[in-house]
């Protein structure tokens, strides 16, 4: 079974969408699964950054 997925509608500077396109046609990848990868990262980095340290 497919993961779920919301459709949203965001607006991005002229920069970051001429650089995300580039980025994502280099990885042979969609616009949308290219933003996917990025924030999914970001969000990963962010989360281990929260965690408490031992």
């Amino acid at each position: 079974m497919k993961p779920l997925k919301d459709n949203v509608s965001i607006t991005l500077d002229e920069d970051v969408v001429a650089k995300i396109r580039k980025y994502s046609e280099q990885d042979d990848r969609s616009f949308s699964q290219y933003i996917n990868m990025v924030l999914k990262a970001h969000i990963r980095q962010a989360e281990e950054n929260d965690s408490p340290k031992a």
